[in-house]
């Protein structure tokens, strides 16, 4: 998995970026076939704002949060990207569910 953290009117710190990747070992567990995760992080005055743009095999998927602490707004998108990664990965379990049934009910 290649990650890119990136900041806007943010300077990313060590520790910031390692929080970044111990939460996305979460979707990496959950699915492997992960190529390329973008991270951007801002502030908007009050407003932390946490972006990832996630390109799997198959999919991209986007996801944000606004929260008033950084930390929080990491939390909330990994639950989000979290819940996408798994419905994902949840239709492409069950197209090849049906796919296999559909060819053994032709053979019949």
């Amino acid at each position: 998995m290649n990650l890119n953290v990136t900041g806007n009117h943010l300077d990313i710190t060590p520790a910031l970026r390692d929080y970044v990747v111990a939460k996305l070992d979460r979707i990496s567990r959950h699915f492997d076939h992960v190529i390329d995760v973008n991270v951007v992080l801002s502030v908007d005055k009050l407003n932390q704002k946490v972006e990832v743009n996630l390109h799997a095999r198959g999919k991209d998927i986007h996801c944000d949060a606004i929260e008033p602490d950084m930390y929080a707004a990491i939390d909330a998108l990994v639950d989000k990207l979290d819940r996408q990664v798994v419905k994902h990965k949840e239709k492409l379990a069950l197209h090849r569910h049906e796919g296999h049934d559909a060819k053994r009910d032709v053979a019949l």
